[in-house]
């Protein structure tokens, strides 16, 4: 790992989004999204798409994440708690994206040590997620020990029209 990356990386807790917020977080979503990865959306992925997503996304169930290299960007994700009531000790783990330029430097695996902490002190026990077979993701998610739970064929649809098989996983807390 590039230690230098590691160190200059920053997480932030994001409360409120501000316009700038939302600008720069839409423009991150529309690079992953335009690199391949399989996080709810399809390129081309519109501004105005990308941006209306954002404008929604914190709601007082959500926290949101960002990872910032000098005041840049460069990652975020957010732990979407359960709102019925006999699901309250769980939460999902949504939207994790790194810059592709940046990744493989450690800073995915820092976002989720900061989810999982923030679980842990708010008293939850089960985190869940979902991603594409095949994907980097995949090894992260295993590194950190999360359990596969499930496969479901044909659940996301690429750029291409293809469909491809998710991966389902949890991790108890």
């Amino acid at each position: 790992m590039n230690r230098g990356v590691k160190h200059l990386v920053q997480i932030k807790e994001i409360r409120q989004l501000d316009d700038a917020d939302i600008v720069t977080l839409s423009h991150l979503l529309q690079i992953v999204v335009q690199d391949g990865a399989s996080i709810g959306f399809l390129p081309p992925l519109s501004e105005a798409v990308a941006m209306k997503y954002w404008q929604q996304v914190l709601e007082p169930s959500n926290t949101l994440w960002m990872a910032m290299i000098d005041d840049q960007v460069v990652g975020t994700v957010q732990l979407i708690r359960c709102q019925k009531e006999n699901g309250i000790h769980r939460a999902e783990i949504a939207k994790l994206m790194v810059h592709p330029n940046i990744r493989r430097k450690g800073i995915a695996r820092r976002l989720m040590e900061v989810v999982e902490m923030r679980a842990r002190a708010e008293n939850l026990k089960l985190l869940v997620l979902d991603t594409r077979a095949g994907d980097p993701s995949n090894r992260l998610y295993q590194s950190l020990q999360y359990c596969e739970a499930g496969r479901i064929p044909i659940y996301a649809r690429s750029a291409n029209g293809e469909l491809h098989e998710s991966i389902f996983y949890y991790k108890l807390l």
